[in-house]
């Protein structure tokens, strides 16, 4: 059955998954989440313009234009590992605690100066994205680099059997989704899933030498073919509007990234491109044209205040060199704000963690600091501005306006502290 899929697929068929969006001819797959069932969307397809919808529901099955599969997760993702074994290119995945996407976009824009690149879209990284993004390689496609995300052991596994990459990095180790991983170690189990993939396929893993926990996973993986590579290659310049301005080989290299911890990003796609033979001018002028546009690392100035907005993610570990990296930059004439949202997927150390936030922002001697969430709001004690969602946030900087600020904006995205952006 999935052979037949892959073949009407590959006759002309693009894949989607979201009913509202369906392009001519396509291939709908009805698939399953917490809150809906795509079963009950494959009719709207199907008279939106889709010409075949893949159902696991018998009664929705009522002709030919109905494919009916067992799951149509599971057949995604196999008509996905098809597709990239057809496509005899090599793959780069992407995986870590912090600074997967930007990553991505920066190793991208590099190898895209010698090859013809396709690469994972947005945030395209769990067990739906992951498919997606390698069903979406058209042909000429010399090389691919896919993200991928997970909260919780065998995730990464899962997403190394559909795409079988040949390449891999992990950006970092942190405390990210320590809910599903169950804190460090099992934080490192998971993401070195990926190790444990390259070393099994022969494969290649790229790893920051700066990290001890990355050196610690190569260390224990002998057979693991592994380069690694340091951000001291790249020496810190005075920053331009408090953006990233370093030297490498030397080279300047002017970057639109806020925020120190974008080095080691930098010093990844770096030497991904050297290793693949990018010229060091080329892989420069890669990174210094990639502006982001994704509520990370954006520096945006509004007509009353100028914002770092990294609103897109949160965890401790971003949230700790957020603030570390906010409270040294200097922009003269504005005073500094925070503007903080809960950082969700801690579990049992949610608590300690939204206080060991509110100890560093103390430390670092913020004082004008407002902080959204219900767990922020159960730890502040009275010492901050607090409230429980951004929609009263919002009211309270309508009627309370303010000017002359740079405010650093972060929190998990399901807080959604850009929807502030108005208001400021």
């Amino acid at each position: 059955m999935h052979y037949k899929l892959y073949d009407i697929y590959q006759s002309g068929h693009p894949v989607t998954t979201d009913s509202r969006n369906v392009a001519p001819q396509s291939l709908f797959f009805a698939l399953k989440g917490d809150r809906f069932d795509g079963n009950a969307y494959a009719a709207g397809a199907l008279e939106a313009g889709a010409s075949y919808a893949v159902v696991d529901d018998p009664k929705i099955a009522v002709d030919d234009r109905y494919i009916l599969v067992p799951d149509t997760l599971k057949a995604l993702q196999s008509i996905a590992r098809l597709h990239r074994r057809n496509l005899d290119i090599p793959v780069l995945a992407i995986t870590g605690s912090n600074g997967k996407t930007t990553t991505k976009e920066l190793v991208s824009r590099v190898l895209g100066k010698r090859f013809k690149v396709s690469t994972t879209r947005g945030n395209l990284n769990n067990h739906i994205g992951v498919p997606l993004t390698l069903l979406s390689i058209e042909p000429g496609t010399e090389f691919a680099v896919v993200e991928m995300g997970a909260n919780h052991q065998g995730e990464i596994a899962s997403y190394c059997r559909i795409a079988e990459p040949d390449y891999g990095l992990i950006t970092n180790i942190g405390k990210a989704h320590l809910e599903g991983f169950g804190g460090e170690p099992g934080i490192r189990q998971g993401k070195g899933e990926l190790f444990d993939w390259l070393r099994r396929t022969e494969g290649i893993a790229f790893y920051p030498t700066d990290s001890q926990p990355l050196k610690e996973m190569v260390t224990i993986r002998p057979q693991l073919t592994a380069h690694g590579f340091s951000a001291s290659a790249l020496k810190k310049l005075p920053a331009q509007n408090n953006m990233l301005s370093l030297e490498y080989a030397g080279y300047p290299l002017h970057t639109h990234l806020a925020g120190d911890f974008n080095i080691h990003n930098i010093a990844a796609a770096l030497a991904i491109g050297e290793y693949f033979e990018v010229d060091t001018a080329d892989s420069i002028s890669a990174i210094e044209s990639y502006v982001p546009d994704n509520l990370r690392s954006q520096r945006i100035v509004t007509k009353h205040n100028i914002l770092f907005m990294d609103a897109y993610n949160a965890n401790p570990s971003s949230m700790s060199a957020s603030l570390d990296y906010f409270s040294r930059i200097d922009e003269p004439g504005y005073k500094k704000m925070l503007i903080l949202g809960d950082m969700r997927e801690l579990g049992r150390y949610t608590e300690q963690e939204h206080r060991a936030v509110l100890h560093q922002i103390g430390r670092n001697g913020f004082t004008d600091v407002y902080l959204v969430g219900e767990q922020f709001q159960s730890v502040n004690d009275g010492l901050y501005k607090s409230f429980a969602t951004v929609e009263t946030l919002a009211e309270y900087l309508r009627e309370h306006p303010v000017n002359k600020r740079v405010i650093l904006i972060k929190g998990s995205r399901s807080i959604r502290l850009d929807e502030i952006e108005p208001f400021l």
